[in-house]
């Protein structure tokens, strides 16, 4: 705007000083016109003023004109860029600023959870990095780490979804699964196909594939890996029998003790690193506490990180318990479950749903051995976290996060 004000300027001096002599004689006959009209209807002794606020008023007439013009000119350029463009390019400027100008936040874990809370985060601020675990070995994800080598791509494909601008059918296209009379492609997602096409056109450079995915889907924020090494899940279950791999170790049927990833000197990215530094909210969870929060935290540095980070830490506890990995967990059980494995304190605010579901969808949880968790606070706060309790439940199909709820009151904690 500077810019446009002082060339308008310089324009009008370079006008006033080149086409003098031009300009005059006419300025001259436009100013007796002006007077020969006004005469009839204003009295001789007030005539200058009469020119002089007729001037004023063709002034502020022809930049009215000028304004509407411009704003019209760049509404059909966006509908032609963008058919499905809706709204002022001053509310999409102001809006996309205020985003710019949200808190740094970090979001940690995977699976569904983590999702959910960047569907609502994303609405606070576009400075959001996302780090997602990778020892998923199950469904499209395990196919397509066995026959190409590459990072599992399914996590990532949710929240590259969740934190997308781009339109609905690009989104939808990305979480198309394929059914089972689809033949070789049966179980498959379309964005993970996608993922590991731009993964082969990156001659094997998975942070660049991802990259490119983040710009088909118009992001606010990235989506990044704990590590780009090959992690591969351990658990030490109750009776000290071992268990290697995520999806085993989910459908063995006993209880988890604690975890470990192979090889446990598996680097970290150093992206995340540098997002943990640089955040001012960091929320673990919510997620599969075995299998999606811990892993992340189990990479070399990456736990470290966060506990020497000067942002807020923040827990968030699941709403629902998860069979096969936190069956019967209360609240306070899911925090005991992470120190065990991590042996280190990471986060001192622990978000704890006290909503209730409907008995109806209570019911269908039972039937597949699945409860609410039970929001037990004065143990959690014999434990010395903070407890922030509210009802952060959203009731729908699943019983999840309300990811709108929930991302006010984090934003809150550094607003």
């Amino acid at each position: 705007m500077v810019t446009g004000v002082l060339g308008l300027a310089i324009l009008i001096l370079g006008c006033g000083l080149s086409f003098t002599r031009v300009v005059e004689p006419w300025v001259a006959l436009l100013k007796r016109l002006a007077e020969r009209l006004l005469s009839l209807v204003v009295p001789t002794s007030n005539l200058d003023d009469a020119v002089w606020l007729l001037g004023g008023a063709f002034l502020f007439l022809g930049c009215y004109l000028i304004f509407k013009a411009v704003k019209s000119f760049n509404r059909h350029v966006m509908e032609t860029i963008n058919p499905a463009f809706k709204g002022g390019m001053i509310d999409v400027y102001n809006r996309r600023q205020e985003l710019a100008q949200g808190p740094r936040i970090v979001a940690l874990g995977g699976g569904t959870g983590l999702s959910t809370l960047l569907r609502g985060l994303k609405q606070h601020s576009s400075n959001i990095t996302a780090i997602v675990t990778v020892s998923d070995d199950g469904g499209s994800s395990g196919r397509l780490v066995q026959e190409k080598s590459m990072i599992p791509p399914g996590d990532m494909r949710n929240c590259l979804v969740a934190l997308a601008d781009a339109e609905k059918a690009m989104t939808d296209l990305f979480q198309h699964r394929f059914t089972e009379e689809s033949g070789s492609l049966s179980g498959h997602s379309m964005g993970n196909l996608l993922i590991a096409a731009l993964f082969d056109q990156a001659h094997g450079d998975f942070e660049k594939a991802i990259a490119i995915a983040s710009d088909v889907l118009a992001i606010r924020g990235r989506v990044v890996p704990s590590t780009l090494d090959h992690v591969r899940l351990r658990a030490v279950m109750e009776g000290g029998v071992e268990i290697c791999g995520e999806t085993a170790i989910v459908q063995s049927g006993l209880r988890i003790r604690r975890v470990f990833i192979e090889p446990e000197d598996a680097r970290p990215y150093e992206g995340a690193l540098d997002a943990i530094e640089d955040a001012d909210l960091i929320c673990i969870g919510p997620g599969s506490v075995f299998t999606s929060v811990i892993p992340n935290l189990l990479v070399k540095g990456i736990a470290e990180a966060v506990k020497n980070s000067d942002a807020k830490k923040v827990y968030i506890c699941n709403v629902m318990t998860q069979r096969g990995e936190s069956d019967a967990f209360t609240a306070s059980e899911h925090i005991t479950a992470l120190q065990a494995s991590l042996d280190m304190r990471l986060f001192d605010t622990v978000v704890v749903n006290t909503g209730i579901p409907s008995e109806q969808a209570l019911g269908k949880y039972r039937e597949a051995t699945q409860y609410l968790v039970d929001a037990d606070i004065d143990r959690i706060r014999a434990m010395g976290y903070r407890v922030m309790a509210g009802d952060f439940m959203n009731e729908s199909d699943l019983v999840r996060h309300d990811p709108m709820r929930l991302a006010a009151r984090l934003i809150g904690l550094v607003s």
